[in-house]
């Protein structure tokens, strides 16, 4: 076969493919639309953190410093944060050997004039891990990457849910 029968074989097949995934909706994965241009997240903890690390990645709206929330468009508020774990399997000798981790927040989203934009909403995130007495310093440590994994995808859903809100 000669060479350009190849490469003409080769862009009919591209076009075809890109042709394929237009026609099936396929659309890479964009940075939310909000009803908002600015926002004011008060507080100060490593939830409060991880959701303004996630607003200056999105690139599309402007955080405004707590103390001047007044000109935000909309104020972000962190009702709760609430840690928690739960025995799910214990030994014959009544030792845990799984625990499950949960982490739940609390969120509201409203106006500086106090209109609610949406209403007290509760996100919640559950890990599994094993235990052993026997490495617990070990343990420690991947509870607290397991919380911050939590921490983290809590942030995500955050800003998928403020993007469902349509107008102020």
């Amino acid at each position: 076969m000669n060479e350009s029968f190849l490469s003409r074989r080769a862009v009919i097949l591209g076009g075809a493919s890109a042709l394929l995934l237009a026609g099936c909706g396929f659309q890479l994965r964009r940075a939310p639309d909000f009803a908002f241009k600015s926002l004011s997240v008060p507080g100060r903890s490593a939830f409060v953190n991880a959701l303004r690390r996630q607003f200056r990645a999105a690139g599309n709206v402007e955080l405004i410093p707590e103390e001047e929330k007044d000109r935000a468009d909309a104020i972000l508020e962190v009702l709760s944060e609430t840690r928690g774990t739960a025995v799910l399997s214990t030994n014959s000798a009544g030792q845990v050997r799984e625990l499950q981790l949960r982490l739940t927040m609390r969120i509201r989203l409203r106006t500086p004039g106090g209109k609610e934009l949406l209403g007290p909403t509760q996100i919640e995130q559950y890990r599994d891990i094993t235990y052993n007495e026997t490495a617990a310093l070990a343990k420690e440590g991947e509870t607290e990457l397991l919380y911050r994994d939590m921490q983290s995808d809590i942030a995500q859903q955050t800003l998928r849910r403020l993007a469902a809100v349509k107008s102020l």
